[in-house]
């Protein structure tokens, strides 16, 4: 599997509520990331991870843009939430073929946006 897939399968995982599996299967133990609202350990974005699908599941994650640079993989995704979507970028940067750094940036979607391009 190559980086960009292994990065897209760990999305669809953790995206659509298989969050351990995704973790076990594709994160490296000394994983760690910038998300500003949780510790930045494995454990910690993972139980967040594990919380949000049960708050509020995503009803689907589209990764509309993909690529890679050496060691970082970069993807653009739609998520469809409940009661929003969300434009999402992360960056993956990988070690010995597993996750071992994220960074996740994300924007919901103005239905009424003057935009004529969109996000994608």
């Amino acid at each position: 599997m190559t980086k960009k897939e292994t990065a897209i399968s760990f999305l669809k995982l953790a995206g659509t509520g298989k969050v351990k599996e995704a973790f076990d299967k594709f994160i490296a133990p000394d994983f760690i990331h910038h998300n500003q609202y949780f510790q930045g350990n494995r454990e910690a974005l993972q139980k967040a991870m594990e919380e949000a699908h049960q708050t509020s599941p995503n009803k689907s994650i589209e990764t509309k843009h993909s690529y890679i640079d050496e060691d970082t993989v970069i993807t653009h995704s739609h998520v469809i939430k409940q009661d929003v979507e969300i434009a999402v970028v992360h960056i993956f940067r990988f070690k010995m073929g597993k996750i071992v750094e994220l960074w996740d940036l994300g924007q919901p979607i103005e239905k009424d946006s003057p935009n004529e391009n969109g996000l994608f």
